[in-house]
């Protein structure tokens, strides 16, 4: 017979401190929830064919704010400025 699990939360919704034993009945997303994995594998990364190499640059802190200020996406925007940078020195 299997033993009782503790619930995971209490009554308040809070999350009890995990156990070891918690983590080792834990399975991947995939196998639990496939087809969520699936839909939210499609939604991140790159797409397939993308040119974008990963690099670390240092930036002045207030250019930095600038970018971040206009929330989600500052990457892409800082890109698409450094993109028109170079298509105007051609």
């Amino acid at each position: 017979m299997k033993k009782k699990q503790n619930p995971l939360t209490d009554k308040a919704g809070e999350v009890r401190e995990l156990t070891r034993a918690d983590f080792g009945r834990a399975r991947p997303m995939r196998e639990v929830l496939p087809k969520l994995a699936a839909d939210y594998r499609k939604s991140g990364g790159r797409p397939a064919g993308s040119t974008k190499t990963p690099v670390s640059i240092r930036l002045d802190d207030d250019v930095l704010a600038f970018f971040k200020s206009k929330g989600a996406g500052w990457q892409t925007r800082i890109g698409r400025v450094l993109k028109a940078f170079v298509e105007a020195a051609h």
